[in-house]
């Protein structure tokens, strides 16, 4: 066989054809099954859809290319559980269109920073990142404390998600827009707020500044929330764990 090999060589038709060939039967190898599988995702616990105020954030942080110097997977290598926790699920990332996992790291890993530091250190980060990092190479974002959040089209976001296969009910897209300045207010009442995304979605001032809403609050509820939704602690793989 290995002596034929000259022919394809010689030959820019057949070499194509092989080429197809491979490609197909390699192709179809991977993708056919996902058609008669029921999910590729497994279901974890907690992991829900984004809040109006955090998918308004997330909206920022792809606005300012926040995932070309940050990634949002942290890979089941040893070194990177020790640095940044949990090797990343594939659910946690199931509401992201398109996901932020990212392919380069000029920044660190953000897939587990929910929690990691409080609203005012993120605030100081963005306005001026060396008072916190003295070896950072981010630019600053002061900007967005400046910013007064533009949230008209919140609904018609959700709406968009739902498109896509996010589970947002009617009640949650007809809330979007109320659901958004109670998030960011401590103040008000957030019974129905907490009843559709869950106890555990954060309500306060983010930015430091409870007479405006602004785009740094939405931005600083999106970080506050990454990596938070699964409780490692009872959380149960459904396969053996591959860090060795």
């Amino acid at each position: 066989m290995w002596k034929h090999h000259k022919k394809l060589e010689k030959n820019s038709l057949l070499l194509v054809i092989g080429i197809l060939v491979v490609v197909s039967i390699g192709g179809l190898v991977e993708i056919a099954p996902l058609f008669y599988l029921e999910s590729t995702i497994e279901k974890v616990k907690g992991v829900r859809p984004y809040t109006p105020l955090e998918l308004a954030g997330r909206d920022v942080y792809i606005r300012e290319g926040c995932y070309t110097c940050h990634s949002q997977m942290v890979r089941p290598l040893r070194d990177e559980v020790e640095r940044y926790g949990h090797y990343s699920l594939a659910a946690e990332s199931m509401y992201d269109h398109p996901f932020q996992w990212g392919s380069k790291r000029t920044g660190p890993d953000l897939a587990r920073v929910g929690g990691k530091y409080s609203d005012g250190w993120h605030r100081d980060h963005m306005i001026d990142p060396r008072s916190v990092v003295p070896e950072s190479v981010m630019p600053p974002y002061a900007f967005l404390a400046d910013k007064d959040l533009d949230a008209r089209d919140i609904k018609a976001k959700l709406v968009a998600q739902t498109k896509v296969g996010v589970p947002y009910t009617q009640e949650m897209i007809d809330s979007a827009a109320q659901d958004l300045a109670t998030q960011a207010d401590p103040f008000a009442p957030a019974s129905a707020f907490k009843a559709r995304y869950g106890d555990k979605a954060a309500q306060r001032d983010f930015d430091g500044d409870p007479t405006r809403l602004t785009e740094m609050d939405a931005l600083i509820a999106y970080l506050q929330m990454l990596g938070t939704l699964v409780d490692f602690s009872t959380y149960k793989a459904s396969a053996p764990e591959n860090i060795r």
